[in-house]
């Protein structure tokens, strides 16, 4: 019975915390109009890697850590000032809209 109740209280808990960063893809096309010049309008890459095909999850790990400062790849002096203004709500919108390309 208490096994049976902390399952219950961990997927409620990991349920809710999905939800909670769920961002809003309609915003996040917006958003991303500023990404386009480099990732291309479709997310298929350019200048900047394709982002089509990649998880809401990866896209905003990316983002918040460019935002932090920290070093990502190659590219990390062209997207950490990009990411630096963004909210944590603009992230996971972004990450929702870049999920559906």
């Amino acid at each position: 019975m208490k096994n049976t109740m902390i399952a219950l209280a961990t997927a409620g808990l990991i349920s809710f915390g999905t939800a909670a960063h769920a961002g809003d893809a309609a915003a996040g096309q917006a958003a991303y109009a500023t990404c386009a010049g480099c990732h291309g309008g479709a997310g298929e890459g350019g200048v900047g890697p394709k982002l089509a095909g990649q998880a809401a999850a990866d896209i905003s790990a990316k983002l918040h850590k460019y935002k932090a400062g920290e070093q990502v790849g190659p590219m990390t002096s062209m997207m950490a000032p990009m990411a630096a203004g963004l909210s944590d709500a603009d992230i996971e919108n972004i990450a929702a809209y870049v999920a559906t390309l």
